[in-house]
Formats: C-alpha cells, structure tokens, sequence
C-alpha cells in the first residue's frame, strides 16, 4: 500500500511553512488546483461523481501537485497569460487524479477498509464501482493533460503511469517472499512511489518559460530521490504506528505480504525473523507482535537513515543554477517528507 498516512497538525504544518514560503502566488494557483479537482470529478454523473470526489476531497497534502506548481515557478513559472495558467493547473490537476486512481485501486487489491482515515471505495460500494472510480480518474487525468498540447507532457505522464504498473505487479510478485534483495526492494519504490513524483517536477519544467529538457531532467532527479524517501518513511510509519497518525493497524502491510524495508533489514539482522512466514500472520495482533520484533533490531533507524540520506541528496543535487529563492521552496517539500515521519 502506498500513501495511506493521515494528513497530521504537523505534516499540515510543513505544507503552511512552503505555503509562506511562495506567497500569494503559490497559494492561488494551489486554491485553482484544488478547485479544479472537484469540479471535474463531480462532472463524471451518477454513480461515479460521488465516489470520485470523496477520492479527491478525503485529505492529503498535495505534495504532487505542489511539485508540478513549485517545479514551473523555480524555472520562471508559466506564460504570464490565463493559457499559461491554465496549462499549469491542468498538469498539477492530471498529477493529483493519477495519484488518486492508484488509491482507489490499491484499496481494491488490498481490500483495505479506511484510507487517510475514512472508508474506501471498495469499502462503501464495492469492487466493480471501485474499480471503474480509480479508471475514471486516470481517464480524465489524461484527458485534462491532453488539453495541453504537449506530448513530451503526456510522455511524462504515461511513462510514470506505466512504471506504477509495473510496481504493483513487482509488489504482487514478491508477496509474503522469505527473502527480498533490499536492491529489488528500492526499484519496486522508484516504480510505484518515486516515479510519480519524478513526473511531477518534469510536468512543471516542461511547461514554464525557462524550462529546458536538462532542467527538467534535473528536477525529475530531485523529486525521484524524495519519492522514494516517502516511501521508504511510509514503511517505517507502518512498523510504529500509531493508528491515529497512520489511519491503519500496524503492520497492515505485512498482514498483507508486502516485504519492506523494515523487514528486509531486521531479518538480516535477527535469524528467527528470516524464518517468520509473512502468510502465516493471523490477525493485527500477531502483526503488532511482529511489528515490535522489528523495531527491536534496530531496522527502523536504519531505514529512517537511509531515507533521510536520500533528502540530502535530493537537496545538494537542485542545479546551483537556480535562484535562492526558487530553490527555497523545493528544499521545503523535501522537509516536508522528512516532517510527515516526526
């Protein structure tokens, strides 16, 4: 499962602080964004429009969209022209809904209940509806970008759309597996996680004044390394917990066979975890149980580690081309990652 954290007082605070940051500028076209999302889902009719806009409206932070937004401003923001704007919003917009389809459809493979604390699609209306709610936000996720004009755009888009399949289907493939290399591990994260944020920013750099394919490519590196360090502090949030900052039982993906980071490196340091069948879990208090054997190898620190090396990285490697003021914002996302987990 991917993203299923409950938006907290502190990861709203970090968003403010990037909010601040941008001005009156970044705020409005965020409100635009936010305005847009609705507007299109509740055009879908009945019975999807519902359901769609639940998607949409339950929470979250944005930080995809921020990232396209953020990525144009950095490289001299978009034509200065209601079309400049309006080519903007509908990329941050197409970025959300991809996002939000791979929800609703991780819950159906999952058969999760609650996301960001509140009942699913396939929880409320079962699978068929679920699943034609998650195609219908990819559909008009690529139908908003087409409006654009711009393959390059729509390449983006689909090569990361694509890279999410294939994640899912890696993840699928190595459920309940006694052994994950920590290396196929990390490129199923690129795939499923990072590969959306890394379209984000080259949206972003594609359509501002300044952009440029090296920019672009650029950028892509910066939010690839902060996508995966997401992912990498949304396994360790799945480890501790608690529910009320997770909006799940902990170890919900383990009850689920997904093999994580925590989980590959505690069973290389602990000899009887290496032996524990991910399939003969029963039930959340076995998985607490094994949530705690875990932590007690010390693999959550290691793995916390590791992500936050990643943010670094990310930060150092912003073109030293870019303004300060440009590159303030984009090392505030970064530590928006890295808030989320405090």
């Amino acid at each position: 499962m991917t993203g299923a954290a409950v938006s907290t007082p502190s990861d709203m605070d970090a968003v403010e602080a990037i909010m601040r940051n941008g001005g009156q500028e970044l705020r409005a076209r965020m409100s635009r964004t936010e305005s847009y999302l609705e507007a299109i889902t509740e055009q879908a009719g009945v019975p999807l429009a519902k359901h769609a806009t639940a998607t949409v409206v339950a929470g979250g932070k944005r930080l995809r969209p921020l990232l396209v937004v953020l990525a144009a401003e950095s490289a001299g923001g978009p034509l200065q022209s209601e079309a400049g704007e309006e080519s903007l919003v509908r990329a941050a917009v197409a970025v959300e809904l991809v996002h939000s389809a791979t929800l609703v459809h991780d819950d159906v493979i999952d058969g999760a209940q609650l996301r960001r604390g509140h009942p699913t699609v396939v929880a409320v209306a079962g699978r068929e509806t679920a699943v034609a709610t998650g195609d219908l936000l990819f559909s008009r996720a690529f139908a908003e970008l087409a409006r654009n004009s711009d393959l390059d755009q729509l390449r983006a888009l689909s090569d990361a759309s694509s890279a999410l399949a294939a994640g899912e289907l890696l993840q699928r493939e190595d459920a309940y597996a006694k052994h994950v290399a920590v290396e196929r591990y990390l490129r199923r994260c690129e795939l499923k996680t990072a590969a959306l944020f890394e379209a984000a920013c080259r949206l972003g750099a594609l359509i501002a004044v300044e952009g440029s394919r090296a920019l672009a490519d650029a950028l892509g590196d910066f939010a690839k390394r902060i996508g995966l360090a997401f992912q990498l502090l949304d396994d360790v949030l799945d480890v501790s917990g608690p529910v009320e900052r997770t909006g799940k039982s902990r170890g919900t993906d383990l009850l689920d066979g997904t093999v994580t980071l925590p989980l590959i490196l505690a069973r290389e340091r602990d000899p009887e975890l290496a032996a524990v069948d991910l399939a003969e879990l029963q039930g959340p208090g076995q998985a607490e149980e094994l949530c705690d054997r875990i932590s007690a190898t010390g693999a959550l620190q290691e793995a916390r580690s590791r992500a936050l090396a990643l943010v670094a990285q990310a930060k150092a490697a912003l073109p030293e081309s870019l303004p300060a003021d440009r590159v303030a914002p984009l090392d505030l996302v970064a530590d928006a990652v890295v808030e989320r987990y405090r």
